[in-house]
């Protein structure tokens, strides 16, 4: 990798964060990666998957809400979450016309893991990689989710990985991204964490960095692409607070250029680190609790601090790519810059 956001002077005030930088950070939270890449032939795309927690999502889903920024995609399992405020399986990320395949492979892993399973809601995010990758011919398959499943782990690769693969940011290189805050709530210890899989279109202006560069290969003018922020937090938030911790992530991406055009899938998932008994089940009991709306500002700006960072971290860690499809050259960071 190639130093980090925060020592390219891309990040002017970094505060407290997390032991890794990454999502993981929150205990508990794993992240995979299958990365198919064979350029010559056009493929340049793979899958990402963010676990709740080490055990059984279906069994003890976690709290959890969704917020849209602008809606053009194709976001699987939204209106369930939305409704119910939990996540029931991993989250999977991939290619807009793979995201049936992903939702597939969930579903069966799901189903391997719970013998009397007669419902399952798949959450899937997407972008649409096919400025570099084929993506008509639709590689992905069902098996690569599970296999992301399989190897998830506390070590979050950043760049061109996964669903990042062939992910754009303004016109560069994109891809998978992640970093984290720690802060104190009531006097205890508290840990936001982000990963971003980016496809952004439009013109980099990050804080605190003079752009003067532009991109080799033009944009066609118009302004399509997407990007997936998924929060995790262990603080002890539900549903509604959730929901307002997403759309606060897309703040922080805002920070870096994006005014989220018509045509950009903008989707943020927050979830609470901790599962509960399903709800469903005749044994459940109310747990978990929520802290005031006067509490949650420390909150706010974590995630909007490290959904900033984690973008930046994404074109940071990125390499160029070249397909027999097109090319996304990476942003010419200079070794280090000092923010202004």
């Amino acid at each position: 990798m190639m130093g980090s956001a925060y020592e390219k002077g891309l990040i002017p005030d970094r505060g407290m964060i997390g032991r890794r930088n990454t999502i993981s950070d929150v205990a508990g939270v794993t992240v995979g990666h299958v990365t198919l890449s064979k350029p010559d032939k056009g493929l340049q795309t793979g899958v990402t998957v963010i676990r709740p927690h080490g055990g059984n999502v279906f069994s003890e889903p976690v709290p959890a809400m969704i917020y849209v920024g602008n809606g053009y995609g194709k976001f699987i399992g939204l209106s369930q979450v939305m409704e119910l405020g939990e996540l029931e399986t991993p989250i999977a990320i991939t290619n807009t016309l793979s995201a049936p395949e992903a939702a597939s492979g969930l579903i069966d892993w799901t189903l391997q893991h719970n013998g009397e399973a007669r419902s399952v809601n798949p959450v899937v995010g997407e972008i649409n990689d096919g400025k570099v990758n084929a993506i008509r011919e639709r590689q992905v398959r069902p098996q690569h989710i599970i296999e992301a499943l399989n190897a998830a782990t506390a070590e979050v690769a950043e760049g061109n990985v996964g669903a990042g693969a062939g992910g754009e940011a303004y016109g560069w290189k994109g891809g998978v991204g992640s970093s984290s805050r720690v802060v104190r709530l009531g006097g205890k210890q508290t840990t936001v964490g982000v990963l971003t899989v980016i496809n952004i279109p439009g013109r980099f202006a990050p804080r605190g960095f003079r752009v003067t560069a532009s991109p080799t290969v033009k944009s066609n003018g118009v302004a399509h692409g997407s990007i997936i922020m998924v929060v995790a937090t262990d603080a002890p938030v539900g549903p509604r607070n959730l929901g307002r911790m997403a759309s606060r992530s897309l703040l922080g991406v805002a920070r870096t250029g994006s005014v989220m055009p018509n045509g950009s899938g903008d989707y943020a998932i927050a979830f609470r680190a901790q599962g509960c008994p399903r709800s469903d089940q005749p044994s459940f009991e109310l747990s978990g609790d929520d802290i005031p709306n006067s509490a949650m500002d420390p909150l706010f700006e974590a995630v909007v601090a490290a959904s900033e960072e984690a973008v930046l971290n994404a074109m940071v860690a990125a390499e160029t790519v070249i397909t027999s499809v097109g090319q996304l050259e990476r942003y010419p960071f200079p070794s280090s810059a000092k923010a202004y």
